[in-house]
Formats: structure tokens, C-alpha cells, sequence
């Protein structure tokens, strides 16, 4: 058996899509998977210092990682209307937050690389950006400690609850200026893997996305344990936006997309151009 150290995030989406694999629902063959369930910004740190053989990342953070990892086929958040939002405790133009403090999730998030791009005709300056766990921001608008928030996973669904308000949605931007989906996070593999064991991560992954879709009840236990402050109705919303037919392969349209992010980032300076192909060979 080889041992194959697995990250991903206690978010539903992603419990639910490594269900089957994490409690032996799949034959694993001769790979004996470790799992570490981690906040995806603490992941994209791992990643960055290659602590991990696989895990889930921003793609973001994997515009910094191409020539280490290389990015799966199967296991995708990737879609329609499922981008970050920013948000507010009153009603603000996106050109007032230049000079008000804005809450992030991470820097090597997809989130903020949207915010960037977003803002790239009047840069926000790093002094107004507050780098927080996801899951405190929210409360932090609420309670005012920031002016704005930029908000992923399930903020989307609840942020209305909390009397916030709505900014700007930069899924929807980004879909308006590309027609594409926007890549949100991805599963990238060590390519010191080798091409063999990589193919059959995908394949191992991508048939633990497929058992969780025809049985959607039997992950619901793992994926509560795992969000426990988050209410049944969400976690159902969480899952159903987040996992798609981009789980299983991102496509074609999937990987103009993930191009196309790349594509701006570095010419907006955020990342570095790569000679390698982000793609895995398998």
C-alpha cells in the first residue's frame, strides 16, 4: 500500500464529493489515502510549501503552483452563479470601498484574485484588506469591526439573514465579461507523483463524486458532522450549487475557463507566467 496524503475543506461540497472515498465505498486499490480536513486557505499555505500529495486549493493558488501540481480533472468547484460576493451593512457604490476596510478570505483565494481583477481600473490598497477566516467575516460586517466583506461557501446563502447587503456579485461579473464559469477551487496532484498514480487518483476521485450523486442521503452524516453550525436547507443549497458536472471533469468550457482566469492574472501582474501546462496528464 502507498500512502497518499489527501486536503480538502469540512465545506459540504467537498465532504461530500470525498465521502465514498474516505469510508471505503471505492476501491482505492493499492492507495491507502490520509485525509486532512483544513480551511481551503490553510490549504493553498500547504500547498504552497508542497506539504500535501493531493488536495483542494483556490485556483487561485494554483496560478502559484504549476510548475509543483498539477491540477485533476475531476473534483471541481466550478459554475454559474456561485461566485464570491461583497457585501455591506448599508447600501454602498462599488467605487466607495477604495478607501474602506474590506474583509478577505485569503490572499491566494479565488475570491480576492476576483476582487483584484475586479478593481483593476482603481486598485484597492492592501492597507484597507483584512485577511480573516471566511467564516468570521460575516459577523464582522455585521458588527461593523470592517466596512465591507467579501464573502464565499456558505455566506452566499446566508448573509441576507444577518441584514447585509448586497455590493457586487463577481461570479456574475466574471461571467458577464467572459461567458465562461467561474473556477472557483480545484484538486491538484504533486506531479512528482508520476502519471500512472496520478490517472488513477482521478479516476478515484472522480468515481467518489459519481457514488455521492446516486446516493445522496448516505454522505449526509460526514457532511453534517462537519458543518454543524450550518443548517440542513444550506448544506442541501451548498451542495447542489457546488457540485455539478464540473465535479466529475471540468470539460472543455472548464479548462477555457481556468485559462482564461490565468490569462488575466498574469497580465495584471497577480501571478507569474508558467511554462507548464496546469492540466495533469492523465
Amino acid at each position: 500500500m502507498r500512502d497518499i496524503s489527501l486536503g480538502y475543506s469540512p465545506c459540504p461540497n467537498d465532504t461530500f464529493i470525498f465521502y465514498a472515498l474516505s469510508h471505503g465505498k471505492i476501491d482505492t486499490g493499492d492507495l491507502n489515502f490520509k485525509e486532512r480536513l483544513l480551511d481551503v486557505e490553510t490549504l493553498n499555505q500547504k500547498a504552497k510549501l508542497t506539504e500535501l500529495d493531493i488536495t483542494k486549493v483556490s485556483y487561485h493558488a494554483i496560478g502559484h503552483l504549476r510548475e509543483k501540481y498539477c491540477l485533476l480533472r475531476s473534483g471541481s468547484a466550478m459554475g454559474r452563479g456561485c461566485g464570491p460576493l461583497i457585501v455591506a451593512k448599508e447600501e454602498l457604490a462599488s467605487e466607495d470601498l477604495q478607501r474602506k476596510k474590506i474583509a478577505i478570505p485569503g490572499r491566494l483565494t479565488t475570491a480576492y484574485l476576483l476582487l483584484q481583477l475586479y478593481f483593476s481600473s482603481f486598485p484597492l490598497h492592501p492597507a484597507f484588506l483584512i485577511e480573516m477566516s471566511f467564516d468570521k467575516i460575516i459577523n464582522s460586517v455585521k458588527n461593523r469591526d470592517v466596512d465591507a466583506g467579501l464573502i464565499i461557501h456558505e455566506g452566499r446563502f446566508t448573509y441576507a439573514f444577518h441584514g447585509l447587503k448586497k455590493i457586487a456579485d463577481l461570479g456574475e461579473w466574471w461571467e458577464k465579461e467572459t461567458g465562461l464559469p467561474i473556477p472557483l477551487g480545484g484538486i491538484i496532484a504533486k506531479r512528482g507523483l508520476g502519471e500512472e498514480i496520478i490517472g488513477k487518483i482521478d479516476y478515484i476521485i472522480r468515481s467518489s463524486v459519481e457514488y455521492a450523486l446516486k446516493n445522496r442521503h448516505e454522505p449526509r452524516a460526514y457532511v453534517k458532522e462537519h458543518s454543524q453550525e450550518i443548517g440542513d436547507d444550506v448544506i442541501e443549497q451548498h451542495i447542489n450549487l457546488y457540485v455539478n458536472d464540473y465535479s466529475l471533469d471540468i470539460g472543455e468550457e472548464g479548462i477555457s475557463a481556468v485559462k482564461e482566469v490565468f490569462r488575466r492574472a498574469e497580465k495584471a501582474g497577480i501571478i507569474e507566467k508558467s511554462r507548464y501546462n496546469f492540466l495533469c496528464a492523465t
